[in-house]
């Protein structure tokens, strides 16, 4: 179910490299990246997970609330983050000049679905 689900948002956005399921330990639960893709997203999440957290941190002590979605852009990349709950998040990678706005919508779609299966 979940590489299903992460090769739709993907497949579905224009510019979509990978998309990831992980755990905020660094711990992939499930990853899809399409032929060809430059990096491994694995990797990028196993990175992006420690900024995610200090994003957490930060937006708890500033009493700002829960933190959401976090993304940003790189010169081979644009990676896009949502949270799912304490122990998860999904994330999905673009090439620069993809959709950056159906890639956002689309993890807001799939965050709840994955959320459901993984309780």
């Amino acid at each position: 179910m979940f590489k299903e689900a992460l090769r739709g948002a993907v497949e579905s956005t224009d510019g979509g490299v990978a998309g990831l399921l992980m755990d905020f330990e660094g711990i992939p639960v499930e990853s899809y990246a399409r032929d060809g893709a430059s990096f491994d997203i694995e990797a990028v999440g196993a990175e992006v997970s420690v900024v995610v957290k200090a994003i957490q941190r930060a937006t708890e002590m500033l009493e700002a609330g829960e933190t959401r979605e976090v993304s940003f852009k790189s010169e081979k990349m644009v990676t896009l983050i949502r949270v799912i709950n304490d122990s998860y998040f999904v994330a999905m990678t673009l090439a620069p000049e993809g959709n950056f706005g159906k890639g956002r919508y689309m993890l807001r779609l799939l965050a709840p679905q994955l959320k459901s299966e993984l309780e």
